[in-house]
């Protein structure tokens, strides 16, 4: 099953795994042994951070390496973006009426 950005990062324990592999990449064990829950768990978020293309797993020697793709988050970002824009000119709409308001009240005074 392919997986999106979005879905990775709906999980507050994928978001921390991100966050601690964007530090520098870990193997399994040293991402497993910093969660309460138990290391299948840990493979079930690293499975679908890999899916979606924002964690790569390279073997070295006897060790799966976990490394952070964060380039993938631009989908995100980009997604985001659009709607920053669109509040940025609300409020700034409304930073005029605003003034508009307040010009008028002095103008009364």
């Amino acid at each position: 099953m392919r997986r999106d950005v979005f879905q990775a990062i709906a999980d507050p324990t994928r978001r921390e795994i991100l966050g601690l592999l964007a530090q520098n990449p870990q193997n399994i064990n040293t991402i497993a042994d910093r969660f309460p829950t138990s290391r299948i768990a840990i493979s079930k978020h690293l499975k679908i951070l890999t899916e979606c293309g924002l964690v790569a797993v390279k073997q070295q020697g006897r060790e799966r390496i976990c490394e952070a793709q964060p380039e993938k988050l631009r989908e995100v970002a980009d997604w985001v973006e659009q709607y920053r824009q669109f509040w940025n000119e609300k409020l700034d709409s409304l930073e005029q009426y605003l003034a508009k308001m307040q010009g008028k009240q002095v103008d009364k005074g």
